[in-house]
């Protein structure tokens, strides 16, 4: 008999169809139907597949007695009670690794965007401006990246910005030993220092508006904020306040407090450019992600060390 697996995340018919090769799955991928899933279905459910945006509670973990595995299908678990289900003896893994690039990618995008100004040109193009009437952007090469979380993709976007001859630094906890790059002790002090500050780092309590007022502040009237993160991460009134008052001057963020709503303190703000949290979002990355949570089931399940354990 298949193991039977609640999956709360958006899923394609092909994703769900993979996985039910291998489990009796559940599909729940909104309020409504999760609630009544762990209610119908959580005294047989062994695994669980979600995301860290999304979460597992403390209170569904023990809704499901049976329940050995729990995966998140992204890089984030920060929404996964995950200290509790590793005391119930559960596992826990995510999806390290398998967006990392597409991440990195979108993170340039978005900082591209936002310093060559290229959405508010194309609006202008198509309304028949020419380039006489419009301001100048700056050039976005040469100068100074500052990445707030040098983990995995914080590394995939440095280098990234070496190939546009970006100087870069970082802040983490602590200094890593393995890379040259500059080391700020403070997001202040980095972002004094950058040009472009690049929001990296894991969400959760800890990170709350960890660029606050201060940090804009510090980035100043000629500095760039990227966010492919958590929103939870920037203080969106204090970047809306900036934004308007010219205090930074632009911003690109994939993720943001309200979502999925849209931030709609920030939507008049000048010089923004916003995706809706696809940062990690590519058929190849999703693929990867379906597959990485298929190999950490099957280790699971047969007894062995799961690939990327939380």
């Amino acid at each position: 008999m298949k193991p039977v697996l609640l999956v709360l995340n958006p899923m394609s018919p092909q994703h769900l169809a993979s996985l039910g090769e291998r489990f009796t799955v559940h599909y729940a991928p909104d309020a409504a139907a999760r609630a009544d899933a762990v209610a119908t279905h959580g005294s047989t459910a062994r695994a669980v597949l979600t995301m860290g945006s999304i979460g597992l509670t403390a209170t569904e973990i023990d809704a499901m007695p049976r329940l050995e595995l729990v995966c998140a299908l992204g890089a984030g678990y920060e929404n996964i009670a995950h200290e509790h289900a590793r005391a119930r003896g559960i596992a826990v893994a995510n999806g390290a690794g398998t967006n990392d690039s597409c991440v990195a990618d979108h993170a340039m995008a978005l900082l591209l965007a936002a310093v060559r100004a290229v959405p508010q040109l194309d609006i202008a193009t198509r309304a028949g401006q020419w380039r006489d009437t419009l301001p100048l952007s700056p050039n976005f090469s040469g100068r100074r990246m500052g990445i707030v979380g040098l983990g995995t993709i914080g590394r995939r976007i440095a280098r990234r910005g070496e190939g546009f001859d970006l100087e870069i630094g970082y802040h983490n906890r602590t200094a890593r030993t393995d890379t040259t790059y500059r080391y700020f002790d403070s997001v202040s002090a980095l972002a004094q220092w950058a040009d472009y500050l690049v929001i990296a780092t894991p969400g959760g309590a800890g990170t709350r508006h960890l660029v606050d007022a201060g940090v804009l502040a510090a980035l100043g009237p000629n500095g760039f904020l990227v966010n492919i993160a958590r929103g939870s991460v920037v203080d969106t009134a204090a970047l809306a306040q900036a934004l308007h008052a010219g205090t930074v001057r632009g911003a690109g963020l994939d993720v943001y407090e309200s979502e999925p709503a849209p931030p709609m303190v920030l939507l008049d703000c000048p010089n923004l450019v916003l995706t809706p949290h696809m940062g990690g979002w590519s058929p190849e990355a999703i693929q990867a992600s379906v597959d990485q949570f298929l190999e950490n089931a099957r280790r699971h399940f047969a007894g062995e060390p799961l690939l990327t354990p939380v």
